[in-house]
């Protein structure tokens, strides 16, 4: 057992998927040219007022109805003062002491098939910051203020996890959510969902928490991993040299696969926060919250239980297929079409069809091969044989589910291609799809694909 304990806080950041800014008429579209985005409210200039975006406020409610959280009759929009080049206004619209969310919680699946139930503070409305560049600008720095104005809603967790592991799977758990409930795209490349971490470590048994360090804008799954596991061994590194833990903000650099000390940690007191003199409290009624809830769809724990008791999955197959709302539909889909077996077709779903996907590196949306056609496969099989394990057998379909047979795989793949393996342990993470199109390759397309990308990706990171 470790001597020390580490204590882990997530701060996760979603877009949400509003046409137009949370306090104007911009547009939020992505790609748009430097600048073309913003709006005199948004740059905030004298005299012109903000207009609070009702379908911010909606996505908002949907959220704390979908974590099973508080939803606050009243809530305040306040303003918080600091200065950065990217945000104009010279504060930044949130909400503090009156958050329109509050005591929810969300419920993951731990490595050992173990559940844990980790409790979520607030979820609060807020504001983007716009954004500084860097890349082809040498000595400057260029501002972007197109996504000034953006509406997010921010969700913090509790202190809850205690492991980086635990961590990721908190955030993808929450991932899934907000794209379930249509708040949000969730595209972690665009910024569109990511994440502050906020780590401390402290002696096993103790009660009282450590020193913490505030990771900041994590934009993808493995740099949380990475990030938490490097600041947990600093910290833990510093403690027993008999140094302390300097409270502070941090940045992640993934070429160095470090953290380094980006400014002191702000308190609260040093925002000043004061509510908006612009914004009127926001009131919530019951009204509203009840035809928010008539707009919940079934989540990804319901859809889950449903598919292993309606389609007797396990419910490990029945995790895979819900851990995106798409490629539940198309399995639903391929099994209306197609009813004889459900178990044949999640296999199908989750063998051949996501080995093609994966080359691709498409989702299931984008995929060349409608459900329908999927089932008729399906339903040919099972016309030429009541047997459908002996057709699979005699076609050479029989999916890999051998972990020791999988991992062999892997390692003569990344044997043959080490200037790969270099790249993409550099930061080069576009180059996982080739690696895991050169495995199904070497494994005739049959590895099992889920246990292929977590095989893969633990070698990836050794």
């Amino acid at each position: 057992m470790s001597e020390w304990e580490t204590v882990i806080g997530l701060e996760i950041h979603a877009q949400l998927a509003t046409c137009s800014k949370i306090f104007s008429g911009s547009a939020t579209a992505y790609g748009a040219p430097p600048n073309t985005q913003a709006d005199l409210v948004d740059l905030g200039y004298p005299g012109v007022l903000p207009v609070l975006n009702g379908q911010a406020v909606r996505m908002a409610v949907k959220l704390g109805l979908a974590i099973g959280a508080r939803i606050a009759e009243l809530s305040v929009l306040a303003r918080k003062n600091y200065f950065y080049p990217d945000l104009p206004k010279g504060y930044q619209i949130s909400q503090y002491e009156l958050p329109i969310v509050s005591q929810g919680s969300l419920e993951i699946v731990l490595e050992d098939g173990q559940r844990k139930r980790i409790g979520i503070t607030r979820a609060h409305l807020e504001e983007d910051a716009g954004k500084s560049l860097h890349e082809g600008l040498p000595g400057m720095t260029g501002i972007d203020l197109n996504r000034a104005g953006t509406p997010l809603v921010e969700i913090v967790s509790e202190p809850d996890l205690r492991s980086a592991k635990e961590a990721v799977a908190y955030m993808k758990k929450m991932h899934t959510l907000v794209r379930y409930l249509e708040i949000s795209d969730g595209n972690m490349q665009e910024g569109s969902f990511r994440c502050d971490a906020n780590v401390s470590v402290r002696r096993a048994g103790a009660q009282k928490f450590g020193t913490r360090a505030e990771i900041k804008n994590l934009n993808s799954f493995r740099f949380v991993e990475r990030a938490i596991n490097f600041e947990v061994a600093r910290q833990i590194e510093l403690l027993e040299s008999g140094r302390p833990v300097v409270q502070e903000t941090r940045l992640y650099d993934p070429d160095k696969g470090e953290t380094r000390p980006m400014r002191s940690k702000e308190e609260a007191n040093d925002y000043r926060y004061f509510p908006d003199p612009d914004l009127l409290p926001l009131k919530v009624d019951a009204a509203l919250i009840e035809s928010v809830r008539a707009t919940l769809p079934e989540l990804p724990d319901q859809k889950a239980a449903r598919f292993c008791s309606e389609y007797g999955l396990s419910p490990y197959d029945a995790g895979v297929l819900t851990a995106s709302r798409e490629l539940a539909d198309y399995y639903e889909e391929v099994v209306r079409a197609a009813p004889a077996d459900p178990k044949l077709a999640a296999n199908w779903v989750m063998g051949e069809l996501a080995a093609a996907l994966n080359k691709e590196g498409i989702e299931v949306s984008a995929g060349r091969l409608p459900a329908a056609r999927l089932a008729e496969l399906l339903k040919l099989m099972w016309s030429q044989s009541t047997d459908a394990d002996a057709v699979i057998e005699s076609k050479g379909l029989r999916q890999i589910t051998d972990s020791a047979a999988i991992l062999r795989a892997i390692e003569d793949v990344m044997a043959k291609n080490p200037s790969q393996l270099a790249e993409y342990r550099a930061g080069k993470d576009k180059l996982f799809g080739f690696f895991v199109g050169q495995v199904m390759k070497a494994t005739g397309g049959k590895a099992n694909p889920a246990q292929l990308n977590e095989l893969l990706r633990n070698k990836l990171c050794g």
